[in-house]
């Protein structure tokens, strides 16, 4: 049996290389303006589009705080379908978005005031700083997989609704923010 000999110096790349990567990690996490939250400490709920003859259900996080709506679905690697994140708006409002450190391509789907939807923003390009408008006032915006709103059929016109919030719980443990590279 041959016998392979590490180089001395391997122990030493490997700390080189582990100390650089945890700077930059910290310099990610220090360029936010609030601290990472856990998406299971969000609240949850139920949402439903009723679209053209079929009902669509997701379960949804609520972004329901400044610092929940600035962090949104940054940093998520993998969004599972039929779920997603609402962005309630409190008065209805133009809303602005962007995929700054989002990972996954998103559909935005802008609820009106009348709870109907009032444009969808299909596929957003992941790391984007372009402004993602709904151009018209609205009272949510829904977060979901992108190209899932095209899949499913629903369209401007369907009508969302969704539950009070819930206590948040460990419904998805994967959808944890993801920092490694």
């Amino acid at each position: 049996m041959k016998s392979h000999s590490r180089p001395a110096h391997l122990p030493t790349i490997r700390l080189t290389m582990g100390l650089m990567l945890a700077c930059a990690l910290a310099s990610v996490c220090l360029a936010q303006t609030a601290p990472i939250e856990i998406l299971t400490h969000f609240p949850r709920t139920t949402l439903e589009i009723v679209a053209r003859g079929h009902r669509d259900h997701f379960e949804i996080w609520i972004a329901d705080t400044p610092q929940r709506q600035e962090q949104g679905l940054m940093f998520v690697r993998d969004l599972p379908a039929s779920q997603g994140m609402l962005f309630p708006q409190g008065a209805p409002q133009v809303a602005h978005f962007w995929m700054k450190n989002t990972y996954i391509p998103l559909d935005l789907v802008f609820v009106g005031k009348n709870r109907r939807v009032a444009k969808i923003i299909a596929n957003a390009r992941p790391f984007s700083l372009d402004l993602l408008s709904s151009d018209v006032p609205v009272i949510a915006v829904l977060e979901i997989r992108g190209g899932e709103a095209r899949e499913l059929g629903i369209g401007v016109g369907d009508r969302v609704s969704w539950k009070a919030r819930q206590r948040p719980h460990n419904l998805a443990p994967k959808l944890r923010p993801n920092l490694a590279p």
